[in-house]
């Protein structure tokens, strides 16, 4: 069982943990540092035991502060399927017009004597 020394609010500390999870003390060690630094900074120097239950405090907010933030996007991603399982199961039923037979004609002759009128203002301009 290694042993690690870690610094928090400027004090050093000696502390054990298991093989290969050194890594993981250290960046538990730095989260607490820097909680335990900015107290020391605003406070000044304190009693050990207070300067580490102050900084445990804070850590425990910001983490009581994640957890609602990760609760409420995990209630956002079930609404969000149920709503996608909803649109899956009942898709929108999209409707298309039909234009009646006597507009679609109409605007043929229309377009036929458009064309004939065209073809007469070119033949005018050619002679």
């Amino acid at each position: 069982m290694p042993d690690v020394t870690i610094s928090i609010g400027g004090r050093d500390f000696d502390v054990s943990c298991q093989d290969g999870e050194e890594h993981f003390l250290r960046a538990a060690a730095k989260m607490l540092d820097n909680e335990a630094t900015a107290l020391v900074g605003q406070i000044g120097r304190m009693p050990e035991a207070r300067m580490l239950l102050m900084a445990g405090l804070m850590l425990a907010d910001k983490a009581a502060g994640l957890e609602d933030q990760l609760r409420a996007a995990e209630e956002r991603a079930v609404v969000a399927e149920r709503v996608a399982a909803n649109a899956r199961a009942n898709p929108e039923r999209v409707e298309v017009p039909v234009i009646p037979e006597i507009i679609t004609e109409t605007f043929a002759e229309i377009a036929a004597r458009t064309e004939a009128l065209a073809a007469k203002v070119e033949e005018r301009l050619a002679s």
